[in-house]
């Protein structure tokens, strides 16, 4: 199954499924901590910090490198990323994204 196909099937179990969410298990699932992880992604710990508990929005351009950095889906992180400053700005739409 795909990353793309999984997130429905994700969210059915889970409730709503964020960016910060999808890079916590990505980097969980690497068995990396959240010094590592800063580290290969160049940033403060703080700050992936913020961007996996959802306190810190990312732009969509930060989502595409942090994916391509961890070989993650990029539509994927993309998508999450839109979809997350769709809903702090209370707008009540669906994202979702082809390549």
């Amino acid at each position: 199954m795909t990353t793309k196909k999984l997130i429905p099937h994700l969210e059915k179990e889970l409730g709503k499924i964020n960016f910060g969410m999808f890079l916590r298990v990505a980097r969980k699932s690497q068995e990396l901590t959240q010094v590592t992880m800063a580290k290969k992604l160049d940033m403060a710990k703080g700050t992936l910090c913020d961007i996996e508990k959802g306190r810190q929005t990312i732009s969509p351009e930060l989502a595409f490198k942090i994916a391509r950095k961890c070989g993650l889906s990029e539509i994927v992180a993309v998508q999450l990323a839109i979809q997350d400053q769709l809903t702090k700005s209370k707008l009540n739409f669906k994202v979702k994204l082809a390549a």
